[in-house]
């Protein structure tokens, strides 16, 4: 299956902060936030939501088309990740903006404060998937992720046109969407991915309760940090996926993304979508355990020896032929 996923590219500055936002933050003074937190370190990153993913997948073994709308200043971190696997003929180049930044400060409880600069990030709404899959070949499943809320629309309805199985990502995005575009990018997609506030928001968002939702989606996937993830199906009892324990966290940036690499790496292959949100879960923690979002590495024997732990034996050897031959 020829994967695509569309949505940000950017880069990450990562601060670690050594304190508790909590401990600064004034109950009677919510209204008029002004904080400065001095850190004590900081990291300078390739990230984005898109770029996150597509690093996993080639680290997986396929070749997904990376599509998104970058800056001028991209020749670096395009060879980064064609690199690491990923196909990036589908991406556009600004002539005037910059890459997008995300810039993230993470305290010692792991909460984070960030911004998000969108810069070229918003022309990826001038991106027709329907021209990329008559130039650049059939695409098997689209994942739609955060991106300028616009290309996310549209890449929606053009996927729908060319029946092209689609996945809905919408995430950061939902602040910025009404009822109707919420709504719009969940319909009719084979899988759906939240996070457990992202799924509240989505019902707030939408009008829709969960049962209402599901009813729009093949399968959704809403991740419980970590607790791990639950699959929910039409007429099925909520899975639990218990995520892969570590005593080594260092940073959750990009965590999310991983599950998600690993989950499209497996699904793609035939194999049943527990599968993959364990695969996923395995992914996540290898990412939890390094700075930055793509600065891991997949050693198989030790993936394999994660997901065997906590999964067991059975689970273990399913996902053993899509990882155990990786370089």
């Amino acid at each position: 299956m020829r994967l695509a996923v569309t949505g940000s590219v950017a880069t990450d500055h990562l601060a670690v902060f050594p304190g508790r936002f909590t401990d600064h933050l004034l109950a009677d003074q919510l209204d008029r936030i002004s904080l400065s937190f001095l850190a004590d370190a900081l990291e300078v990153r390739r990230g984005g939501v898109a770029a996150n993913i597509t690093v996993g997948l080639g680290r997986l073994g396929l070749r997904p088309l990376l599509v998104g709308a970058v800056g001028h200043d991209f020749a670096d971190y395009d060879s980064w990740l064609v690199n690491n696997g990923v196909d990036t003929r589908a991406v556009h180049v600004s002539e005037t903006l910059h890459t997008a930044r995300f810039m993230c400060t993470t305290d010692q409880d792991h909460n984070q404060i960030a911004t998000f600069y969108a810069g070229a990030m918003a022309e990826a709404r001038t991106i027709s998937l329907s021209d990329l899959h008559d130039r650049l070949g059939p695409l098997g499943l689209v994942l739609i992720a955060p991106d300028d809320p616009e290309a996310m629309l549209r890449h929606t309805r053009e996927s729908r046109a060319i029946g092209v199985p689609f996945a809905a990502d919408p995430s950061q995005q939902l602040a910025r969407l009404d009822g109707p575009q919420a709504r719009e990018l969940i319909d009719g997609a084979r899988y759906l991915f939240t996070n457990e506030y992202e799924a509240s928001l989505l019902v707030e968002r939408t009008g829709l309760d969960r049962a209402e939702i599901l009813a729009r989606v093949g399968t959704w996937v809403c991740t419980q940090g970590a607790e791990g993830a639950d699959i929910l199906e039409r007429a099925r009892p909520v899975l639990h996926v218990p995520a892969v324990p570590t005593g080594a966290a260092v940073d959750p940036t990009g965590v999310g993304d991983a599950l998600r690499a690993g989950f499209l790496a497996a699904v793609a292959r035939g194999l049943p979508t527990e599968r993959g949100v364990q695969l996923g879960c395995a992914l996540a923690t290898e990412v939890l355990e390094s700075v930055g979002t793509q600065e891991y590495k997949i050693d198989p024997s030790r993936l394999l020896s994660r997901i065997h732990a906590a999964y067991g034996s059975v689970a273990a050897g399913d996902v053993a032929p899509l990882i155990e031959d990786l370089p």
